[in-house]
């Protein structure tokens, strides 16, 4: 089984992109937005987490129904790097744990190719999981004119301060084995989806190799040793912002 990494900026067309593989070519996708999602719902400890540390410091934390505000929670940890970071410590390793449950009940039903779907694909380390790393990437005008139209509640200071407290297009593209360039229209884009598709399509005798154990387990070793070094030695890294 072939796992491929699909990351993006926030507003950059990552979800488009993602559905696309899903609805139009069946690709199994490991959704981490979606998992992050579930497991911050009442009665997960995540959720308990984030109610006990910002609970006395975000008045409107929690709805009616007792979910998250996750509008309120984003506007007080984006631009607040510590809170962020705690947010993060909180979140994410629920979220692996949810991942990696799902890869390996993948790998159960013989999928050839799974899309792990992560905005934080190179923060989060699960990079180096990844036998192929996809990136959607656009202008930095581009992105913010989108992420202002899909949340209108956000002033452009919110806006910015989002994108801002991500890892960079110009790094991810620089770390990615293919670049999704999605400045045009959206039948460019299904055409270029189309041909990442073609090139990361793993052949039957590929798949059916790595679904032996022992072969299963090198790979991923090889997959994680080849990440690690390309993560080491690669040249010409962009200047952090």
């Amino acid at each position: 089984m072939l796992i491929v990494g699909l990351t993006g900026g926030i507003a950059t067309g990552k979800s488009t992109v993602s559905n696309q593989l899903k609805e139009t070519y069946k690709i199994d996708v490991v959704d981490a937005d979606l998992i992050a999602k579930e497991v911050v719902l009442p009665g997960q400890a995540a959720y308990k987490q984030i109610v006990a540390k910002f609970g006395s410091e975000i008045p409107d934390l929690l709805l009616e129904d007792q979910n998250l505000n996750r509008e309120a929670l984003g506007k007080h940890v984006f631009g607040n790097h510590e809170h962020l970071r705690i947010l993060n410590a909180i979140v994410h390793p629920a979220v692996k744990r949810a991942i990696f449950w799902r890869l390996f009940k993948a790998y159960l039903t013989f999928s050839r190719l799974v899309i792990l779907d992560v905005p934080l694909l190179f923060e989060s380390g699960l990079h180096l999981i990844c036998g192929k790393v996809i990136t959607v990437t656009c202008n930095k005008d581009t992105q913010l004119e989108r992420l202002l139209s899909r949340n209108p509640t956000l002033t452009s200071e919110d806006a910015q301060k989002r994108i801002g407290s991500q890892m960079t297009n110009e790094e991810r593209c620089y770390r990615a084995d293919i670049v999704i360039d999605n400045n045009q229209s959206l039948k460019e884009l299904e055409r270029k989806i189309a041909s990442v598709v073609k090139e990361v399509m793993p052949s039957w005798f590929f798949s059916i190799v790595d679904w032996f154990p022992p072969f299963g387990l090198l790979s991923a070793l090889l997959t994680m040793t080849s990440r690690y070094a390309i993560d080491r030695f690669k040249v010409g890294r962009p200047k952090r912002e």
